[in-house]
């Protein structure tokens, strides 16, 4: 079973966490994702449990428990369907990367409508 775990205080480690749900079974693996750039913790991991029972115990004892001062949330992960993911490299309207159309980023405008900067619609 792949469990989510938000709400992780940034300073959380994996080795902590471990521990966390091997008070309720078997740890297959523990991940914390974090930044690309920074390295530092986004506040969320997976825990994947092996038994099913064991996941849904722990999922039933450690979610709104405290873990590092912070309520932890605590649930099933489910696969995110593949067309709902974001690429932020391939991002057409606006955001982050490379983005080539669309979006509303100021700067200089081909056509009507004020959005800021320079406008080369009607004076």
């Amino acid at each position: 079973m792949n469990i989510f775990v938000g709400s992780l205080p940034f300073t959380a480690k994996e080795a902590d966490l471990r521990e966390s749900f091997e008070a309720y079974g078997s740890v297959e693996s523990v991940k914390i994702i974090t930044d690309r750039e920074t390295g530092r913790s986004k506040g969320f991991g997976f825990v994947e449990m092996p038994d099913e029972e064991e996941g849904a115990a722990a999922i039933e004892g450690l979610n709104g428990s405290d873990f590092g001062g912070r309520s932890i949330v605590v649930n099933k992960s489910e696969p995110k369907p593949q067309g709902e993911r974001r690429s932020f490299n391939n991002n057409r309207s606006g955001g982050y990367g490379n983005n080539r159309g669309g979006g509303d980023r100021g700067g200089y405008n081909r056509g009507g409508g004020d959005r800021g900067g320079y406008n080369r619609g009607g004076y």
